[in-house]
């Protein structure tokens, strides 16, 4: 690395069961409950992939409660 030269932090997209979505430091362990869903790279690059993947914030358990009431 040239100095004076900064290196951005590479993330990783994870997300937990309940189907929620969030940005890990990718040198990090994940924590309890968490997966990695196949991407990394920059802070911006994970926050726009979570934008387009992520379009129904409601937990799983909730969006599975509401289809199995309108059943």
């Amino acid at each position: 690395m040239i100095e004076g030269e900064s290196k951005e932090e590479t993330f990783a997209v994870v997300k937990n069961h309940e189907d929620q979505y969030s940005i890990w430091a990718a040198d990090r362990p994940l924590p309890a409950g968490w997966q990695e869903v196949g991407k990394s790279g920059s802070k911006h690059e994970c926050l726009e992939y979570i934008e387009h993947t992520w379009l129904d914030m409601r937990p799983l358990s909730l969006r599975r409660q509401m289809e199995a009431s309108s059943s």
